[in-house]
């Protein structure tokens, strides 16, 4: 069995830079483990807040991901961006192949083991990155946002308030029809046991490019979960 780099109680806080005058804050932490359908999960959480000008942008994510089988059973979203708004809540029956959404929509999933777009974070943090690597994934939860195509960049030294970290550099585009069919979201995960993200880059609708940066890490408990 390989340990998990992650676990309940591991909270990460981050500097938020949006376009070219934005700032704000973001925080990803886990809480848990708690039970869902009968399964024990991690609930994972990703908030960020910042102010472009006089108007707000929030993000707020959450995933309740099975560890033993990395595999997401529910997710919730709430965007709100300038001009925009959207919420999405889903329920995602791995075993069965199938989601459905609070709004009535429904679909199959192309894996026994689909992922939402933060639980594939944290699924990144457990992949063997080579460098010049290109990886295929069809384990969107919606089967409409596949492939996810990863490939490694290499290698970059980043220096941060929570301290110089070297790091590999990870491209990740996404299937996504409010983007014109795609969006990039390019990760720093550190070269240590702790695969954390260091620097988190992407685009959302009108403000334009987000970049998270890492500002505090608090380890979790005592690592005791395993990927199977």
């Amino acid at each position: 069995a390989q340990a998990l780099p992650f676990t309940h109680g591991e909270r990460l806080t981050y500097s938020a830079r949006v376009g070219s005058v934005g700032r704000g804050t973001a925080v990803m932490w886990i809480e848990g483990p708690v039970a869902v359908r009968g399964r024990s999960a991690f609930h994972l959480r990703f908030d960020v807040h910042a102010k472009v000008g006089f108007v707000k942008v929030v993000n707020v994510s959450q995933s309740w991901l099975d560890p033993m089988r990395m595999t997401s059973l529910r997710f919730h979203k709430t965007e709100r961006h300038p001009l925009s708004k959207r919420e999405q809540q889903a329920d995602i029956f791995p075993d069965e192949q199938r989601w459905t959404s609070a709004d009535g929509q429904s679909g199959r999933t192309m894996s026994e083991q689909p992922l939402d777009e933060l639980s594939f974070i944290y699924f990144l943090r457990t992949a063997q990155l080579q460098a010049g690597g290109a990886l295929r994934f069809d384990r969107h939860f919606e089967a409409s946002r596949n492939p996810t195509l990863v490939k490694v960049l290499g290698q970059e030294t980043l220096a941060t308030r929570a301290g110089t970290f070297e790091t590999t550099v990870v491209e990740m585009q996404v299937r996504d029809g409010r983007y014109g069919g795609g969006g990039t979201i390019r990760l720093n995960f550190s070269n240590d046991a702790r695969r954390l993200p260091v620097r988190i880059e992407s685009s959302i609708p009108v403000a334009g490019k987000v970049v998270l940066t890492l500002e505090t890490y608090t380890a979790g408990s005592a690592g005791v979960v395993a990927l199977r």
